[in-house]
């Protein structure tokens, strides 16, 4: 596990244990104090939290360098300061005004007022009822639909009678629109009934069939699916992996150990719908694959200005992460040796997932299928107000904590900022209603996970064993939607699609 040197501009401090920075707040920023005539009132903060808010910033975010108002010059004294701070109505209206090029730039640094959610979601564990799906809108309508992509093992959804490809429209008998699918389908209610609908013709109806879901404390595994298929006399590993958590990683390594013991020589890696998650499980699964490139550079780090200075100058391999052989709890690593792997993605398949792609490349020959994926190579740390920013002795009157981007990710060649996402070899199309051509998965054919037929990895089967079938042909004749899509589910969850850290102090 890696270990960090908190820097300050003039001092240096410590880093504590999980996804939290630390800093001394009592240190930074020092600001210099005009001596006050008697008769003058010192300005008083208005909210602590936006003192927090700027603190940590200052101290570790990326683009730091980038913001005048979070310069370590901005303030001449702390009546400056608390003034500034006081312009600001709430925590989040500061933090989104402090951050650079937002939406363009940074699309993925966030505040929340509830750091025990935002814990639970490190650990996998979430309120869900399991059901996986897009919403996209039909036509200039502004109603939406659904549509299922998958449904967690052990969920809620999982007793219930709705899969994969199932469509709906209403949530409480109200029908979806641009305005309310988000109170609706993420708003404070655990639970309500879906109407579900079919599409014939381009036209989609409710079918009077309902089904009711309830959101409970869930922790999902990540390995949704896990199989040998064999074609052509290969055998052939089919792993669909829906997050980087750690408390997964054994499992994950597990599963790797038992494609392994039957014989598999190729490996299709399903991110399709994986928002990345924890730096360290990305990393394990390189070397889960590969094998033969252990301590080899696998991704190098990019910190703002005064961070990268100083571990250049005092602790260059802190800045590297390497092929591991082991994971945190010293399990060593079970791997494939495998000198090529066939990954299926989307714009769903973000961070974590896009740094396996990224760091993999070099050194064997990543096919990618599908389209291209969300396009983040930054990671985030969580940063708590306390003295030291970690989460030990955090302020009790509230529980708000930060997730800035603190770096980003280059493979050992030097390639980051993939703002587009990485581009797949074979980009996956179908034919819509008007005779357009679209790219990713057609929802009226979306087929089964897993399934040799499921149009992504039958393309991944077809080229691993230089067969076409006939099925897959006559699936390219299924005419799909002209839909504009809005959302996926993952976009509400806490950590939405985020790449993260864990770090050391350095004693």
């Amino acid at each position: 596990m890696k270990h960090i040197h908190l820097f300050r501009p003039l001092s240096l401090l410590f880093f504590v244990f999980f996804v939290t920075i630390g800093c001394s707040k009592s240190d930074a920023p020092t600001l210099p104090i005009e001596e006050e005539k008697e008769e003058s009132v010192p300005v008083t903060l208005n909210n602590e939290v936006n003192d927090f808010v700027w603190l940590g910033l200052n101290e570790i975010y990326l683009w730091q360098d980038d913001v005048p108002n979070l310069s370590d010059n901005k303030f001449s004294n702390t009546d400056d300061y608390y003034k500034f701070l006081n312009t600001y109505d709430t925590p989040e209206s500061l933090f989104e005004d402090l951050l650079y090029k937002r939406g363009d730039v940074d699309k993925f640094s966030f505040i929340v007022d509830d750091y025990n959610e935002l814990n639970n979601s490190f650990q996998g564990i979430s309120k869900s009822n399991g059901l996986d799906f897009g919403l996209v809108r039909l036509g200039n309508s502004n109603d939406v639909f659904g549509y299922v992509t998958y449904v967690a093992n052990n969920s809620d959804a999982a007793t219930k009678d709705i899969k994969r490809g199932d469509f709906f429209m209403t949530v409480n008998d109200q029908q979806l629109t641009v305005n309310n699918y988000i109170d609706l389908l993420f708003g404070a209610s655990d639970s309500y009934t879906l109407g579900l609908a079919d599409i014939n013709n381009n036209t989609i109806a409710l079918n009077g069939k309902k089904v009711a879901l309830t959101k409970t404390e869930f922790t999902e595994n990540p390995i949704h699916k896990s199989k040998v298929i064999e074609a052509q006399g290969i055998k052939i590993g089919y792993l669909m992996y829906n997050n980087f958590i750690a408390n997964f990683d054994n499992d994950l390594n597990s599963a790797i150990a038992d494609l392994k013991a039957q014989g598999i020589t190729e490996l299709v890696l399903d991110l399709r719908y994986n928002p990345g998650g924890r730096v360290s499980s990305a990393l394990a699964l390189c070397s889960m694959i590969t094998g033969q490139f252990y301590n080899e550079i696998l991704i190098k780090e990019q910190w703002n200005t005064k961070y990268q200075s100083y571990f250049e100058q005092e602790d260059p391999e802190f800045l590297i992460n390497r092929f591991p052989n082991q994971l945190l709890d010293n399990t060593q690593i079970s791997s494939l040796n495998l000198n090529k792997v066939y990954v299926l993605t989307t714009t769903g398949t973000a961070s974590a997932s896009e740094l396996v792609i990224n760091g993999l490349a070099p050194y064997i020959d990543v096919v990618q299928i599908g389209t291209n994926t969300t396009g983040k190579y930054t990671a985030s740390v969580t940063l708590y107000d306390s003295e030291n920013f970690g989460q030990d002795n955090a302020n009790p009157n509230h529980t708000y904590a930060i997730q800035p981007l603190v770096y980003k990710s280059a493979n050992v060649n030097g390639v980051s900022d993939y703002f587009e996402g990485l581009t797949p070899d074979y980009l996956i199309t179908y034919q819509t209603g008007s005779g357009s051509t679209a790219e990713g998965e057609n929802l009226l054919n979306l087929g089964a996970l897993g399934d040799e037929n499921e149009p992504f990895l039958a393309k991944a089967l077809s080229l691993i064993t230089g067969t076409t079938t006939k099925v897959s042909e006559a699936q390219k004749a299924i005419r799909g939607l002209d839909v504009e899509p809005l959302a996926v589910s993952n976009d509400f969850k806490p950590l939405g699609k985020r790449m993260y850290t864990t770090l050391k102090s350095k004693k």
